[in-house]
């Protein structure tokens, strides 16, 4: 009964025979054929691979780091497929950990702190037809019991959520999303192993599905945002999906509503964070997938063209092309910063006090765009460092310079209001100034900050005598006959108003240099 509605979800008639896959025909490419430099392969992967050889199993290269050597490109990370088990792979290295519960892999651990480096090891997966797979009601978080004695499930919608079940590699490269990224390569032998004429789509610059489009998006809908991924990221050596690929796309986007929220946050940091965050809101938009994959990536792509998103988006596709570190909390925080604007002087506004408004504001847009996620508390920690970070760059007298310089998220926060100065949001001489002040020797410190301090009080005089009224003699009135005249006190008339004048009783001016520090009260 149950695989009977199945199949009707999966438009199957009822006497239709279930089709055999093709798992492809195998060709193995030669190093003059492929031209793959053998230099930008990494030599742990070659290490990895050797051991499993050495040991008796089949292993290779695979994915992406093959897809890129292809292209001439530097592979960022490096991945191994091989026959033999988590438990045989993790057996081999000293330091290896089976990870993943829908695939279970091995990460296999070279070096220490930030300079180490894991090689991702995958066992060759069978392939399946997940219409005879067991079926579970709901998700993977809400149905973990039942899913915890299963090698292979789906759930209502077909979406894979289980899939440790070792087979040999042609299957193995059947399973695998795109033609390009279903290589294996040898590091001994130089040879590529290609099932699905990848190497073929690598030259006509074509990104395609392995197998039937709208089967391969229901069984996994991240391959829809994989698919954009791709899209952005080849889309400068002139690649495209192809028609086929990219037909079901719109229409399969519903899908993605069923996959935890948690996994749909990490895949949306990927998309923005992998060097090719503009091309990808324009591959977004291309695609008809603006809308409706995730709603803060909506946000982004809403934003996309407002000027410290733009910069923020730029920037980060720069550092990550420079070989920098990025944070998402950087660039979130720049896409949420004007909602966070809004809400801090709606509060201020109200009479609030302005540190607790802010606060506030910060607490409404964490709630509101992200949401429940996991690693919410870390992102949200860093975030919230750097918008509060904002007004205290105002004052600079005092020890405030010296305690912000301090913070360990300070560079962050001076990286957000540079973006800012950029644009025209705060003025260029203050980025000038701390850019300045954090690289200045103590001398120097106190020399900026008695700079700014007069600079300061030059602003306030201004500002006192703009605001200050404008003192007029009234002319002296003959008095009525027999009356002795009234001696004439000054009076202050604001400047153009007739209104009847005020006393006014003058101050004593203080002596030079007696005044308190003007820096003093200018938050207040």
């Amino acid at each position: 009964m149950i695989k009977q509605l199945f199949d009707k979800l999966l438009g199957k008639s009822a006497g239709a025979k279930t089709r055999k896959p093709r798992f492809g025909k195998r060709e193995d490419v030669p190093a003059e054929v492929h031209g793959i430099n053998p230099e930008l392969v990494d030599r742990r992967a070659v290490e990895v691979v050797r051991t499993l050889q050495q040991a008796g199993y089949v292993a290779y290269i695979v994915g992406g780091a093959v897809r890129d050597l292809l292209l001439g490109l530097k592979p960022k990370d490096f991945d191994v497929a091989t026959n033999a088990t988590p438990e045989q792979v993790k057996g081999l290295f000293r330091r290896a950990f089976i990870i993943g519960k829908r695939f279970r892999i091995v990460h296999v651990v070279h070096g220490r702190g930030r300079e180490h480096e894991v090689i991702e090891v995958s066992t060759f997966r069978a392939y399946l037809d997940n219409s005879a797979a067991e079926q579970v009601s709901g998700n993977e978080r809400t149905s973990k019991n039942q899913l915890a004695g299963m090698q292979h499930a789906v759930d209502a919608s077909g979406r894979v959520l289980r899939d440790n079940v070792w087979g040999p590699q042609d299957e193995d490269a059947t399973r695998r999303d795109f033609t390009i990224n279903a290589m294996y390569y040898d590091p001994e032998t130089q040879v590529v192993v290609d099932y699905h004429k990848g190497i073929q789509d690598a030259k006509k610059k074509v990104l395609r599905m392995i197998g039937d489009p709208a089967t391969r998006y229901r069984e996994d809908p991240v391959r829809i945002i994989r698919a954009v991924r791709f899209a952005a990221k080849l889309s400068g050596l002139g690649f495209s999906l192809e028609p086929k690929t990219a037909a079901p796309l719109v229409q399969s986007q519903a899908l993605l509503a069923d996959v935890p929220q948690s996994r749909m946050f990490d895949e949306m940091l990927k998309l923005l964070q992998t060097g090719h965050a503009l091309a990808t809101i324009a591959q977004l938009r291309k695609l008809g997938l603006a809308k409706g994959i995730y709603p803060l990536l909506d946000v982004v792509v809403e934003r996309a063209d407002a000027p410290l998103v733009n910069a923020a988006l730029a920037d980060t596709d720069r550092r990550v092309g420079e070989g920098k570190p990025v944070a998402p909390s950087f660039l979130l925080a720049c896409v949420l910063w004007n909602d966070v604007k809004q809400g801090w002087e709606r509060r201020l506004n109200e009479r609030q006090h302005p540190f607790p408004a802010l606060q506030e504001a910060i607490d409404e847009v964490f709630d509101a765009r992200i949401g429940d996620v996991s690693g919410r508390g870390k992102l949200a920690a860093d975030m919230r460092e750097i918008w509060v970070m904002q007004p205290r760059f105002d004052k600079r007298a005092g020890s405030t310079p010296y305690g912000l310089v301090a913070q360990a998220r300070f560079r962050a926060g001076f990286d957000f209001m540079r973006l800012r100065a950029d644009i025209g949001e705060v003025e260029e001489a203050l980025a000038e100034w701390w850019q300045e002040f954090q690289q200045a020797d103590d001398a120097r410190r106190e020399d900026m900050i008695d700079q700014a301090r007069e600079e300061q009080r030059l602003r306030q005089r201004g500002a006192q005598r703009t605001a200050q009224p404008v003192a007029r003699r009234v002319p002296r009135s003959s008095a009525p006959a027999g009356e002795a005249e009234a001696p004439q006190v000054p009076q202050v008339l604001p400047e153009g108003d007739g209104a009847a004048p005020k006393k006014r009783r003058r101050r004593r001016r203080k002596p030079s240099g007696t005044g308190g520090d003007a820096g003093a009260g200018a938050g207040e």
